[in-house]
């Protein structure tokens, strides 16, 4: 299967509920991405203080690791993080994932937006269902290795 990875990541990304973001060395936190494949970023919401916004504000490095089977995307993208104060862009992602993090909802004062530019990453992206099925039994069956997707490199 050969496929545009950078494509495919972007799209399998929209279906992604939540991934692994790491800013600047702190610890991993699950995080609900909005894939923004046109501004190649990928937007988070978050409080003020946390370690998004910290390493936002001073244009951070972070990474946002993805495994998702459902989404069929599996990937390690690397970045940087940038706070944006936006409330337009605020409006337009805003959702019931992030209203559930916030005691005042979309008013809360806390409410931060973060913009991840992703520069690089490796994907594994695939089709899943019965053709995933069929590859492991076939594997299973003749030794050779499955083919269940394209793996690689992208740059943004």
């Amino acid at each position: 299967m050969t496929k545009d990875l950078k494509h495919a990541f972007w799209k399998q990304l929209a279906d992604v509920r939540a991934g692994l973001l790491a800013a600047d060395g702190e610890r991993p936190v699950p995080m609900s991405p909005t894939p923004d494949e046109e501004a190649t970023a990928i937007w988070f919401i978050t409080a003020k203080g946390t370690a998004a916004d910290r390493a936002a504000s001073g244009g951070g490095e972070a990474s946002f690791h993805v495994a998702d089977s459902k989404a069929h995307l599996y990937a390690n993208v690397f970045g940087t993080l940038t706070v944006v104060n936006d409330g337009r862009k605020l409006d337009e992602i805003w959702n019931a994932v992030a209203a559930a993090w916030f005691e005042d909802g979309r008013k809360d004062s806390s409410i931060q937006l973060v913009k991840f530019t992703p520069h690089e990453a490796e994907v594994w992206s695939g089709d899943g269902g019965a053709s995933f099925l069929y590859e492991i039994a076939k594997a299973n069956i003749t030794g050779d290795t499955p083919d269940i997707g394209d793996h690689g490199r992208v740059i943004f």
